[in-house]
């Protein structure tokens, strides 16, 4: 059997090298160009790279084989194009693949020869193995400048603002989700800045993890980066966002920009306000009613200690103050939970947590108490068993 299949191969092999050889040079072709640009590009700055195959023979079976491109990034734009075309009056086949190439470092870079293996017909019908090579390229690369910022070099960048509900118009307790939206052509979702730190001193913000993605097209990757706030005013009716800025390298008009995102104002619907309160009604009576506490039982130790001279004990007024203020913060928790008060139970918890020195199982509660006030439904939060629990953690 092995003798029969080695003669079948020796009686094949003549025909294979024959028809080999009568492949004419301009019946096939393979060019790969780099795309024109006005100015050498920096490093990471996006290079556009074209391979077309022009093939006047028939093909059974095709791979293009890609050189390993050491010192770039890259990606395929899309998949191969085949096509035909008309060249000299006859019908042509035409493969076009479109690469984007991110070089990694300054200096002259090689791009060796790419390499596509065909399978073609001969006149008898035989299929015999063809390779064309391309001509290898060298690409110039300039270091990336100092800017002590991040390099973010990019064809054209597109910024949204987007919001769950209008910013300024929130009901009473609610919050709203901001979206920014950063579209880059000419960038890999690596190349987007880090997402910013969105401040402010007036509301509560809470941070959601982003999300990036890229769109191939043939002009270059559209990378596209999603960064997510949800926002609540600390201080009812309003807050002020801070602005947040980054630059980038504008590669078209060759010159550094800087992008602005502006400061927005978040704030509660006038219509949802609560009318004024009197100046007789702007302290609860429960909470006076723990003062008056505190300071009888202060005056009474007081006249206690002194009628009994105490052997030389001075009365400290900073301790009982402490405590004082101990007491009302309790009591504020208390009743804050009991009225479903979700901003001022999170400020005396706070309070409470300096007060007496911030401890890693006392900052856990605080963190689940932010999941609750933020989560997706603050008003089935079980606040009474918070404060229970937060209280016997002290």
């Amino acid at each position: 059997m092995v003798r029969v299949l080695a003669m079948i191969a020796a009686l094949f092999w003549p025909v294979s090298a024959f028809a080999q050889q009568t492949v004419a040079p301009d019946a096939l072709k393979l060019t790969v160009t780099l795309e024109e640009t006005q100015a050498v590009p920096f490093q990471n700055e996006m290079v556009l790279l074209t391979i077309h195959g022009i093939y006047r023979r028939h093909i059974t079976l095709e791979k293009l084989e890609q050189p390993d491109l050491k010192g770039f990034n890259w990606m395929q734009l899309g998949e191969d194009h085949w096509f035909e075309s008309v060249v000299d009056g006859k019908t042509v086949k035409n493969m076009r693949r479109r690469m984007a190439l991110f070089p990694e470092a300054p200096g002259k870079l090689e791009i060796g020869p790419f390499i596509h293996h065909l399978t073609l017909l001969d006149e008898d019908s035989k299929w015999f193995e063809h390779d064309i090579r391309s001509e290898p390229l060298t690409l110039e690369v300039k270091p990336a400048p100092e800017t002590g910022d991040w390099w973010f070099p990019v064809r054209r960048l597109e910024i949204t603002d987007r919001w769950s509900n209008a910013p300024d118009q929130l009901g009473k307790g609610e919050g709203v989700l901001r979206i920014i939206t950063v579209s880059a052509l000419g960038a890999s979702p690596d190349m987007i800045p880090p997402m910013p730190e969105l401040k402010s001193p007036s509301a509560l913000v809470f941070a959601h993890p982003e999300k990036r993605l890229v769109d191939l097209s043939p002009d270059g990757p559209v990378s596209i980066a999603f960064w997510r706030w949800t926002i609540k005013p600390r201080k009812p009716p309003s807050a002020i966002l801070e602005p947040i800025a980054f630059s980038y390298f504008d590669t078209v008009n060759r010159k550094r920009q800087r992008a602005v995102i502006s400061a927005q104002k978040v704030a509660i619907s006038p219509a949802e306000m609560p009318a004024p309160l009197s100046i007789e009604a702007r302290a609860e009576p429960s909470e006076l009613q723990v003062w008056w506490i505190v300071a009888a039982l202060i005056a009474g130790s007081a006249i206690g200690v002194f009628a009994t001279g105490a052997q030389g004990r001075l009365f400290s007024f900073q301790a009982w103050g402490r405590r004082a203020r101990l007491a009302l913060l309790k009591h504020r928790i208390r009743i804050s939970a009991q009225r479903r008060d979700l901003s001022r139970l999170r400020r005396a918890c706070h309070a409470l947590n300096r007060m007496l020195g911030e401890k890693p199982e006392r900052c856990q509660l605080l963190a689940e108490l932010d999941h609750l006030l933020f989560g997706r439904n603050p008003d089935n939060a079980d606040l009474a068993r918070f404060s229970r629990t937060f209280l016997a953690s002290l």
